[in-house]
């Protein structure tokens, strides 16, 4: 197996895993449901091109597109169906899952022009102040292009809990999609749902038992199923296939690795205050920008060195590769730098002038480009050797001025208080809680015995060393955008602290601790 995949599969498990410890136990009826669909989705007849699918789906009369919520370009490939869909010239309706059917007559107002966008939305239980991360976006990003091409919109979910909750909202979903499909005019039915409804045995054979006598020709459209995704990955054909059929009427679309819609997922559980989103495709050049603002504030001439910086994110299966061929790293560096991909930090490593985001959000992107703006204001000077407690406060340092950054793109981020990291002491376990007592405790000694913080500081370079000086950093990092957002710190005193190489990190550290204090 190459080491990319080996890299990216690991990445995967561990993420797999802490989606498990955040969301609710599964029923046995889910674990059942959930296999069913993983067994029609391991593995693949053939290879088929793009233009196949569209084909496919123009010839069908109900089309069932698997969602992954939170992966804005699920519901963008879903579009992009329905778009190729309306050259047939045949009456197109959009059911959706992430509309309940309870609230039909306020859509059907809302399509005839008798309820606004923001009323609807209020009724839906989306709020107009999301983070772009949650379903609100997708609400309105899919009624958009409903009214611009005047289609009708089919609310198909219900609540349900308990062990036959999947069933009965497939059965309620079914008569909703088969009302509409035996029509006389034959329309095109295009579903989004989530992935494990559409195996043919789940809505698509509920569907078929509402139509009753009526034919009906259906067509499943899988999404980056992971069964399919491993196994293409395994044969070296990820980055080639666009598509591929797994049976005569099911195909499955490759857009995203398994790893990016795990992390899209765990993007919208830890969205912050103002966040939003960036498409993988289009984030090389938002750094840019954000880099280009940053160091406009700071002072740093950064338009010639943004041509040579490379940005990589959680999509890039050969993320290591690639930063090994732009820096000289032993093979213990690259070791690390291993652990620390597995460990979903983002991160700018100056060696190799490339910004890897973890996650594909704005402020992540936004840090990075403090960063970015950082090294080409000082250089090697980044990367100098220092003793272990001077390489502690100097990572503090980089960790305020990423934040800080980050803040000037995103003013609403916020950072854990000493308050929240109380709590955290009093309920986490293991390093979390020892995470929680050094910065507690280091803060307290910065103001009673400063000379002695020192000795608080955890100086092997691992999980607790990390999290303590990336804490304290965030802490001065937020201070110091208060102070400046509040005009008690000047532009000036912000170029300085760009500009300045941390020669005594651990000076510099107390200097701006006491200066921010109150």
């Amino acid at each position: 197996m190459r080491d990319s995949l080996a890299l990216h599969l690991a990445l995967f498990r561990r993420q797999r895993a802490q989606i498990a410890r955040v969301v609710d136990g599964h029923t046995n009826a889910f674990r059942t449901y959930e296999a069913r669909y993983r067994r029609r989705t391991s593995s693949y007849r053939r290879v088929l091109p793009l233009t196949d699918v569209h084909q496919r789906v123009r010839a069908a009369d109900v089309v069932y597109v698997g969602d992954y919520h939170t992966l804005p370009l699920a519901q963008q490939t879903y579009l992009e169906l329905a778009e190729r869909a309306l050259g047939a010239g045949r009456r197109v309706v959009l059911a959706l899952e992430c509309i309940e059917g309870r609230h039909q007559a306020a859509l059907d107002a809302w399509n005839t022009g008798r309820l606004s966008e923001r009323s609807l939305l209020a009724r839906l239980g989306h709020g107009t102040q999301d983070t772009g991360f949650g379903p609100g976006g997708t609400v309105r990003t899919l009624l958009a292009f409903a009214r611009r091409h005047r289609l009708e919109v089919v609310g198909i979910d219900r609540r349900a809990q308990g062990e036959r909750s999947l069933a009965l909202r497939d059965a309620y979903a079914a008569e909703r999609i088969a009302r509409v499909a035996r029509a006389e005019d034959r329309p095109l039915v295009l579903v989004l749902v989530g992935q494990y409804h559409i195996a043919p045995c789940h809505l698509p054979a509920q569907v078929e038992q509402a139509l009753g006598d009526i034919v009906r020709r259906g067509l499943v459209v899988y999404q980056n199923a992971e069964g399919v995704w491993w196994r293409l990955a395994r044969e070296g054909h990820m980055g080639v296939a666009e598509a591929v059929e797994l049976s005569d009427d099911a195909v499955c679309l490759l857009n995203a690795s398994p790893v990016v819609c795990q992390q899209s997922f765990l993007d919208y559980l830890e969205a912050e205050a103002g966040d939003s989103p960036l498409l993988d495709r289009g984030a090389t050049e938002r750094f840019r920008e954000m880099a280009a603002l940053i160091g406009r504030l700071a002072g740093v001439p950064v338009v010639r060195a943004l041509e040579s910086v490379e940005v990589a994110t959680v999509a890039d299966g050969d993320v290591l590769a690639r930063i090994q061929r732009r820096g000289r790293f032993t093979q213990a560096e690259l070791s690390q730098l291993r652990r620390h991909i597995l460990s979903r930090e983002s991160s700018y490593i100056p060696r190799a002038r490339t910004a890897y985001l973890a996650s594909l959000s704005l402020n992540h992107a936004a840090e990075e480009a403090a960063h970015f703006v950082r090294h080409c204001a000082v250089g090697d000077a980044m990367e100098a050797p220092r003793s272990a407690s001077e390489a502690f406060y100097a990572r503090c340092m980089e960790e305020a001025l990423g934040f800080f950054g980050s803040r000037l793109v995103n003013p609403r981020r916020t950072c854990l208080g000493l308050a929240e990291w109380a709590g955290r002491f009093g309920e986490s376990r293991g390093v979390d809680r020892q995470i929680a007592a050094f910065v507690l405790a280091h803060k307290a000694t910065e103001v009673e015995a400063p000379e002695e913080a020192v000795k608080l500081l955890p100086l092997r370079k691992d999980r607790l060393f990390h999290g303590v000086s990336h804490a304290l950093g965030y802490l001065l990092g937020d201070r110091l955008y208060r102070a400046f957002d509040a005009g008690d710190v000047d532009k000036a005193a912000v170029r300085a602290l760009f500009r300045d190489p941390f020669a005594d990190a651990r000076a510099s550290y107390f200097t701006w601790a006491e200066r921010l204090r109150d």
